[in-house]
């Protein structure tokens, strides 16, 4: 195999014979809902949510063992029937033959083209599928066949789309008694499937879906014949790679204006016996989607099933996606710059897919998580910022008044719901997340005052931190805190940031480390909720807490508060000193005191805190966790290597370091360590010599999550239960790998930084290994195949840390502002790396020029020119914000850093 070859600087990339590859698929979707997935044979599938799938649910290894796949037939008089998408026995029965037949995949942002060529037959299909950019719930395939001989073919084509159209549920629950629910109905242009009921989870309803295919050639032609029905396409004993119908170019005898009840349906429909002279080619448009009625089938068709129109909104479609993707790279290594631009799209994937409906992502139903809300948008805030001020504010609603969150997230946003399955569970991590994005948004906007907006807080039957119930609680009284009148309290944000981080501060175990409850970040350290804690997210609220307190602090000075008004109940957490953060019991105590207060209402009181008084609190409590960790958790084993111990088991024991089985670390602890500040810079050089030494490996992309414990950890976490090398237990997890990466950067780390990303971008390149399409994936297994591609946090935070850090691109309180950490074999052989962005709504260009091809740590910027004009800045390399919102925001600019 060949590496995926890119073919412009939009991530545009051909492979040839793709097919050779299992559990291959790549995402076609649009923002109106439709989400499909398809593979190099066209299989994969199509759906609105997790009860309206057009094409059969598929998970990874659905998509080698489902015949039901999207297909196009042709059957050539006095040759025999041939699969366009190459999905008949015959033609896969010679995959592995000298007369295996040449394909080559080509595809982009949202579209995708196979080319299938045949030797034998002397014909050869292409055959290009996208979901439209537009409002239309629909996915549009155009297949060219091409008679590739010197003898003109009499040629019968069949377009063959076997249709689900039910809930995910019913894929074995009911598979069919829900199919006696299909009413089918021929229309001129197709066949559209309008059950009468849905028959899932939610009960038994009117169906208000309309599923259908609709067909034409590229000029227009109508079909000329149907076969609606699955046994009948088939034939007794086939099946869809040996179709009877097909294999024996049997006559279609269903027509327009048909109806038929209470079968398996597929959209096989039948176009007019065609002549294609020798070295010419016909074309067909097919669009398979969703609809409220057969109206809106007839309006696809006659919109939608010609040639010119689906080739124009194929380039509409491209066009919108390259204008969503505004953030682009020009270093020394194009393969890394083309890559980054799937990086930079695999965010707005997430945004439409959640974490499910991808067929490797099949182990939940739909939606994002509470992480998700947040590390999606770090991404937003570098490529599309317009709206993320209330994207945050609205997120912030899910906050609850004990700094806990709510956990299932609604399709609209800012839309919370209380689990009425009564599940408890919280991960201790989800408090810390918020305001790292919010951080952000300050840093990239300046807009401090978002701190004193106001907002609601979550309410359900979850009180304590997820340990008791509040009984008199039911739905009926909404999902609002409420006050003693009955009135619904709304706080700052920076209140909700402060009632996230204070109540995780007195949260904690035995050994005075914030207590882990249900997990962390790794969703697998599950099994350590009675005495298990994080040392790795404890260091990682520390470090927020003394950011919160600067922050703070720029409101006293710059914006001259000089009190901050917060809930009278939040008195009891700005409580203490280090005595009392010394004593576990004391610290729960307090805890409870605050949880009881606001168990089921609260006062509805403000208090008015003086502003000196809470930085000093937020700054004490911050600097109290850093030298507990410092002093407790600091670790050296047999062989001499020093890093920080993560984490404390069920039995309340310490779980790194020498261990019965061999060494144990977690790359974690290491990570949170080091950008919290809270390791030393000594002990940051220690930390990468035992990573390098017990967790990299540059045979599957890099540092893994873990060595080996050889140890069913039941005292920890279901990851333990995992093979070693498998997703949370030592595979290498891109996430926590990118944010080792962003770590080492922020402390000035660069060259052990970049070793991080460079290792997982070379490994995931090389498709010989990783078996992937260009782009970051969950993680890479033992194996080296790159898993779960697509729908992963990571690919945010290497956008960030691409951005921010290898570039040095960032804002500093709303102005824009210089400090590259880029290395000399970056730059290009003009001693020029670019990187095009968004700032202050402005299109920017910033060209960093080495001119003394020094290396990094060796220059500095000296010189800034903005369109070709001089700016000149004091001691630090900042552009005032106001000079960047002064500039057209109509053209893109130039603004050149000059290195010396």
């Amino acid at each position: 195999m060949a590496n995926c070859e890119f073919l412009n600087n939009k991530g545009t990339f051909k492979l040839k014979n793709p097919e050779n590859n299992s559990y291959m698929y790549f995402p076609i979707a649009n923002e109106a809902g439709v989400m499909s997935s398809i593979t190099p044979t066209l299989n994969g599938d199509c759906k609105m949510n997790q009860n309206t799938f057009l094409l059969a649910p598929v998970s990874s290894e659905e998509l080698h063992n489902n015949k039901s796949s999207r297909n196009f037939w042709v059957y050539i008089d006095g040759l025999g029937a041939w699969s366009a998408t190459g999905v008949s026995a015959a033609q896969q029965a010679e995959a592995f033959s000298e007369d295996k037949e040449e394909t080559e995949l080509e595809a982009g942002i949202m579209w995708h083209k196979i080319a299938r060529e045949s030797k034998k037959y002397n014909i050869k299909s292409e055959i290009v599928s996208f979901v439209p950019s537009t409002d239309d719930k629909i996915e549009l395939m155009k297949v060219t066949i091409t008679n590739t001989s010197n003898e003109a073919k009499k040629v019968t084509a069949t377009a063959a789309i076997p249709l689900y159209c039910r809930s995910a549920d019913n894929l074995r629950d009911h598979r069919h008694v829900t199919s006696l629910l299909n009413r089918i109905e021929t229309i001129d242009d197709g066949i559209i499937v309008n059950p009468t009921l849905t028959f899932d989870e939610r009960g038994h309803k009117k169906n208000t879906v309309v599923y259908g295919v609709v067909a034409a050639t590229g000029d227009g032609e109508k079909p000329v014949s149907f076969c609606p029905i699955v046994e009948e396409y088939i034939g007794e004993g086939g099946s869809f790679e040996i179709p009877k119908s097909i294999l024996l170019n049997e006559e279609f005898k269903v027509k327009a204006n048909a109806k038929l009840e209470g079968y398996e349906a597929i959209g096989a429909i039948r176009f007019e016996d065609a002549i294609i002279e020798a070295n010419e080619s016909k074309t067909f448009i097919v669009a398979i989607g969703f609809g409220d009625s057969k109206s809106d089938f007839n309006s696809i068709a006659e919109s939608h099933l010609k040639e010119i129109a689906f080739d124009k909104l194929l380039e509409e479609t491209k066009a919108y996606w390259d204008k969503k993707i505004n953030i682009s790279y020009e270093t020394e290594d194009k393969q890394f710059d083309n890559w980054m631009y799937w990086v930079n799209f695999q965010p707005m994937l997430r945004r439409i897919y959640g974490c499910s409906f991808l067929p490797h992502h099949d182990y939940g139903k739909g939606g994002r998580g509470w992480r998700d809300l947040w590390q999606d948008c770090l991404a937003l805030l570098a490529m599309d910022p317009s709206g993320v001020r209330g994207m945050l504010l609205d997120n912030f609603g899910g906050v609850r008044f004990d700094g806990t969150n709510a956990t299932i997230i609604g399709t609209k946003q800012g839309e919370f719901i209380a689990d009425r399955n009564n599940i408890t569970r919280v991960w201790m991590d989800h408090g810390a997340w918020p305001f790292l994005t919010t951080k952000l948004y300050i840093e990239q906007t300046g807009d401090i005052e978002f701190l004193l907006e106001k907002q609601s807080y979550f309410k359900d039957l979850q009180v304590e931190r997820g340990t008791e119930k509040d009984t008199l609680w039911d739905l009926s009284q909404g999902n609002k805190i409420l006050a003693e009148n009955l009135e619904e309290y709304k706080g700052t944000i920076l209140e909700h940031l402060l009632v996230q981080h204070l109540t995780a501060f007195y949260d904690v175990g035995e050994h005075n480390n914030l207590k882990l409850h249900g997990a962390d970040w790794n969703d697998a350290l599950d099994m350590a909720d009675e005495k298990g804690e994080s040392v790795a997210f404890s260091s990682l609220y520390g470090g927020n807490l003394a950011d919160i307190a600067e922050l703070l602090k720029y409101l006293r000075d710059v914006k001259n508060v000089k009190n901050i008004d917060l809930a009278e109940e939040l008195q009891v957490l700005l409580t203490g000193n280090n005595e009392v953060y010394d004593n576990v019991e004391e610290k729960q105590n307090i805890l409870k005191d605050y949880c009881n207060k606001c168990r089921h209402n609260i006062k509805g009181k403000v208090v008015n805190v003086d502003c000196d008084k809470l930085i000093a609190n937020v700054e004490g409590k911050a600097n109290w966790l850093k030298e507990h960790i410092q002093k407790n958790e600091w670790i050296t084993n047999k062989e001499g290597y020093s890093w920080y111990n993560g984490y404390y088991d069920n039995n309340a024991r310490r779980v790194e370091g020498d261990g019965e089985s061999g060494t144990r670390m977690m790359l974690t602890g290491q990570v949170f360590t080091i950008m919290s500040k809270t390791a030393t810079v000594e002990q940051v050089e220690s930390i990468i010599k035992a990573s390098d030494n017990y967790l990299y490996d540059n045979a599957v992309g890099g540092y893994r999550l873990n060595t080996n414990f050889n140890e069913i950890k039941t005292d920890l976490g279901r990851m333990f239960g995992f093979a070693y090398g498998h997703k949370e237990n030592g595979a290498v997890f891109s996430h926590m790998a990118i944010m080792y990466a962003n770590a080492l950067y922020q402390r000035g780390f660069a060259f052990e930084g970049f070793k991080v990303i460079d290792t997982l971008y070379n490994h995931c390149n090389n498709f010989d290994i990783s078996r992937i399409y260009p782009g970051v994936p969950e993680y890479i297994n033992e194996k080296g195949r790159g898993m779960y591609n697509y729908l992963t946090g990571s690919a945010s935070w290497l956008i960030l840390t691409v951005l921010t850090e290898m570039f040095g691109v960032k804002g500093e309180m709303g102005n824009l502002a210089f400090e590259p950490k880029i290395l000399l074999k970056q730059f290009d052989v003009e001693n020029k790396a670019a990187i095009e962005m968004n700032f202050a709504e402005r299109k920017l260009k910033i060209e960093y020029i080495n001119e003394g091809k020094k290396e990094y740590g060796d220059y500095r910027v000296k010189e800034i020119y903005i369109n070709g004009e001089e700016y000149k800045f004091s001691e630090q390399p900042v552009i005032d914000r106001n000079v960047i919102t002064s500039l057209d925001e109509n053209i893109k600019h130039t603004i050149k850093v000059v290195l010396k």
